[in-house]
């Protein structure tokens, strides 16, 4: 593709939705601006599958009811917003048995009051991380010296309380608690307004889907950028002097006065920057590393859970396939489940071939459901670990000891370079809506300067 300028107002690295929010808001402000892709694709973790004809989301999916800024994109793309499917009886294994729960999870009385004050301890400690520039303060260093799954060994004696935090860290994080700190998830718990927001359907992170498929928001946003995106780019190279920016691709090479980087942290860690980065910065990309995560989906001949009066909805910490939702279209032609292998979980599985993966599933799926889950009409997984420019999902968290000490460069302009991406946000970070977030944040910081 011919480009239209050789010297931009704006690159912009990455096209995924932080990407191509970032070049929509330039290009609005009148500035020229040029996106960047590695990828052979625009959407970055937003990914479009199918399974048995129908288009499905093997990125994230899902729009939160306080989400207002994905909401009003995919409302002014005229993308058609739906509910997660909720009636009927949800299904909890534990100590492998399975129960069915309405609201709350059938659990012992003692587990459930542990639970209770695990909560409120949570809320309360999140009080403390109302400003995120608050790090330096002396408790917020303690917590950070502390690994979240420290913590949870220290406050949550209960086995089965203990099994579900575990269950709801590897939910959210995608990471075993052993490899962040306390002090990060309390950052993701502040940013995502608490547990009970990032854990809820109906009035929380889980509310909302779209017909065909969050994907398509990306691929709107791309087509009103035609002619200003380049695919297949990996960028090797930066360099900026006091004029601007130049970026360096194998056998291309782009000018810029300013340039905003929304990639996953383990990729600019690759780049080569002229001059270095700061210290700071990357002893903090060092200390950020994606989850790990598998999303599988699988097909049968009707939503046969929903006529047995449940939800589809399954919570198991002591399964491979640890949590579970109903995909099933609107017309119920098919049934569809949609599932997450996450943390160590997933690394498990993933060594393991597709046919192998399917096997462990549909087990899991047989434990929860029953015969009627053994025979689907298809199964089809994507491994995050193994999309070479995400190297995981949901997004990154930063290792015992980093925040404290480097956190402060998360967002930092480093000259004409600034940053953006769902792990730069402010608010829900890891969500679509945080990587939203933090590119009108850094489009705001480069008009200012332009």
């Amino acid at each position: 593709m011919k480009l239209k300028n050789d010297n931009w107002d704006v690159i912009v690295i990455g096209a995924g939705l932080a990407g191509l929010k970032a070049a929509l808001e330039l290009k609005k402000a009148g500035k020229s601006v040029l996106v960047i892709e590695a990828r052979d694709r625009v959407g970055g973790r937003a990914k479009l599958g199918e399974i048995c004809g129908q288009p499905i989301d093997h990125g994230g999916q899902w729009l939160g009811a306080q989400q207002s800024r994905f909401r009003e994109q995919a409302q002014t793309l005229n993308v058609e917003i739906y509910p997660q499917y909720i009636k009927g009886k949800s299904l909890l294994s534990l100590n492998n048995k399975v129960s069915h729960f309405q609201s709350i999870p059938k659990l012992p009385l003692s587990s459930l009051w542990t639970l209770v004050r695990v909560y409120y301890r949570w809320q309360g400690d999140m009080k403390l991380m109302s400003d995120h520039k608050s790090w330096s303060a002396e408790k917020v260093q303690q917590w950070d010296r502390l690994s979240l799954d420290e913590w949870i060994k220290e406050n949550v004696k209960n086995q089965i309380a203990n099994d579900f935090t575990h269950l709801l860290v590897n939910a959210i994080l995608c990471t075993n608690a052993s490899k962040t700190s306390y002090l990060f998830f309390l950052e993701c718990l502040r940013q995502g307004q608490g547990i009970k927001v990032m854990a809820d359907v109906k009035g929380g992170a889980q509310q909302d889907k779209f017909v065909g498929g969050a994907w398509q928001i990306t691929q709107k946003m791309a087509d009103l950028l035609e002619g200003n995106i380049v695919l297949n780019r990996p960028v090797l190279s930066v360099q900026q002097d006091k004029n601007g920016v130049q970026v360096n691709c194998a056998e291309s090479r782009f000018k810029a006065k300013k340039l905003i980087i929304t990639a996953p942290p383990e990729y600019i860690e690759k780049i080569k920057f002229t001059p270095e980065l700061t210290e700071e910065k990357s002893k903090l990309l060092q200390g950020m590393e994606m989850g790990n995560v598998i999303k599988v989906h699988i097909a049968y001949p009707t939503p046969f859970w929903r006529h047995r009066g449940l939800n589809g909805s399954v919570m198991s910490p002591d399964h491979h396939l640890g949590i579970v939702f109903d995909q099933s279209p609107h017309d119920e032609k098919i049934g569809i489940l949609v599932g997450l292998i996450e943390a160590h979980h997933a690394i498990a599985m993933g060594s393991l071939s597709t046919e192998q993966r399917k096997k462990i599933v549909l087990s899991d799926l047989v434990h929860y459901f029953g015969s009627d889950a053994a025979e689907p009409l298809d199964y089809v997984d994507c491994n995050w670990d193994q999309e070479q420019w995400s190297s995981g999902g949901y997004a990154a968290h930063t290792k015992p000891g980093i925040l404290s000490k480097y956190g402060n460069a998360l967002r930092e302009p480093f000259g004409h370079i600034h940053w953006a991406g769902t792990e730069t946000a402010t608010e829900f970070m890891g969500y679509y809506e945080g990587a939203l977030e933090s590119a009108i944040r850094a489009v705001k910081e480069v008009i200012e300067t332009v």
